[in-house]
């Protein structure tokens, strides 16, 4: 059998992501990403830590970014991204900055971190005012909060589940709820934020559903790393990632309330609805995000920050699954 005339494989352009060792998302990452572009992914060592402002700051030390990205080096990728939201937000603006010096200096190309890439695209869309949904506990959710609000980024409202591991067996349905109860004021985007949390197939239903950009931790991450290559990120109905409109048009706000809907027709357009989105299947034991309703906490801009209610943090001992996606009522 002759198979000279394949002439492949084709060249792959390569992206650096450095996660924390118990990311479990690779297969969500790869969903943004175009065919002729390839992610090489390491991990920070592991310690024995549950998701907490702590374990951000370990996962997020220079020394461990720097060993990361010279490991990463070997594959010759053109840009690399730091996946952890917590980890990059948790020293805040001038610690985010610090991490991607780091990162540039260990592997000479450029670098950016999942905070970073948040706030390029909140201007990018411009909105300074979102709603926000975490996995996290209420001190590594309010940590956010402050970052956005150093940056100058107003949040008007946010849910927030309390969990301190095995974020990545949350179902979509959760992830949907928590969405529609931090939209309580008048929001610009919707941002979910932790990249362990999947979110690829609910954003689409939600920007449906609330008419607003909706920004997840993964999306902005690859969006942000796939543009400093000068390529686009993949997936549909999705605002981040509408085609740049004529110089003096609206900001895609407006677009994406008018992707859906128009003045004066009646577009039909396929949007996922919540009981055909694929669930996110637990794997194994998994301790119980507690009564299934999150800790909502809907805020003016002058208003404190105090949850309604607030979540117990999980028991070790616990091996009951999350609940699966729930029927429409």
């Amino acid at each position: 059998m002759q198979v000279s005339f394949l002439g492949g494989p084709q060249p792959q352009r390569g992206v650096g992501v450095v996660a924390p060792f118990d990311f479990a998302l690779d297969r969500e990452l790869w969903r943004w990403v175009p065919d002729d572009i390839s992610l090489r992914v390491t991990r920070t060592p592991y310690v024995p830590v549950e998701v907490s402002l702590d374990l951000a700051r370990l996962v997020s030390e220079h020394e461990t970014l720097g060993e990361a990205v010279r490991a990463l080096g070997a594959s010759e990728p053109e840009v690399i991204a730091y996946a952890c939201t917590s980890g990059s937000f948790v020293g805040g603006p001038a610690g985010e900055r610090a991490m991607c010096e780091a990162m540039t200096r260990a592997g000479e190309v450029p670098s950016l971190t999942t905070t970073g890439a948040l706030v390029e695209a909140l201007e990018e869309l411009g909105a300074s005012r979102i709603a926000l949904v975490t996995p996290y506990t209420e001190s590594v959710t309010q940590a956010l909060e402050d970052y956005l609000a150093e940056v100058g980024v107003t949040v008007t409202g946010r849910a927030f589940l309390g969990l301190t591991r095995h974020i990545w067996k949350v179902p979509y349905r959760s992830v949907v709820d928590m969405a529609r109860e931090a939209v309580v004021g008048s929001a610009d985007a919707l941002f979910i934020s932790c990249t362990n949390l999947p979110t690829y197939d609910a954003i689409p239903q939600l920007e449906a559903e609330l008419r607003m950009p909706v920004l997840s931790a993964n999306q902005v991450t690859m969006w942000a790393a796939l543009r400093r290559l000068g390529a686009h990120a993949v997936g549909p109905y999705q605002g981040l990632l509408l085609d740049r409109r004529e110089a003096g048009e609206a900001h895609y706000v407006r677009d994406v309330r008018e992707a859906y809907e128009q003045p004066g027709e009646t577009r039909e357009v396929s949007i996922p609805s919540i009981q055909a989105l694929p669930p996110v299947v637990p794997m194994g034991p998994v301790a119980p995000i507690g009564p299934m309703g999150p800790a909502i906490s809907p805020l003016s801009p002058a208003s404190s920050v105090s949850p309604a209610s607030s979540v117990e943090p999980l028991p070790e001992s616990s091996t009951e699954s999350l609940p699966e996606p729930l029927p429409d009522e």
